[in-house]
């Protein structure tokens, strides 16, 4: 028997914001772009750091692996997990996405996260 996941709502002890962000950002593995973007929204959670959330359409998905795992946020929702094979071992796991978030975050649906250190680069050009 499963239980009910919780949902909690940020707040003064856990904010959460979303921004657009109006650089470029770019994400490279393997020596290739994985996504690049004008179109990012930044993330600020609590005391974690800034995370950008890329749109799906300009991530080459193709490149891409969906895999078994995945977590739960109870500010957030579940997220899936991609694997981005030319990165080798160290990009298992490398990509995350909230494809069905909580209201308070669903701004992020259509996007995807990767791991600074499981990515060769994520930069936020002007």
């Amino acid at each position: 028997m499963s239980e009910a996941k919780s949902i909690k709502l940020p707040g003064p002890d856990h904010p959460i914001s979303i921004e657009r962000n109006s650089s470029r950002v770019v994400v490279s593995v393997g020596g290739r772009v994985i996504a690049d973007t004008r179109d990012a929204l930044t993330l600020y959670e609590a005391h974690y750091p800034a995370v950008q959330y890329i749109p799906r359409k300009d991530v080459d998905m193709a490149l891409l692996a969906r895999t078994e795992r995945s977590t739960h946020c109870p500010y957030k929702g579940d997220a899936s997990y991609f694997s981005i094979p030319i990165g080798g071992d160290r990009s298992v796991d490398a990509v995350w996405s909230y494809e069905t978030p909580y209201a308070a975050v669903a701004g992020i649906k259509g996007h995807v996260a990767f791991y600074p250190d499981r990515v060769d680069g994520i930069e936020v050009r002007a």
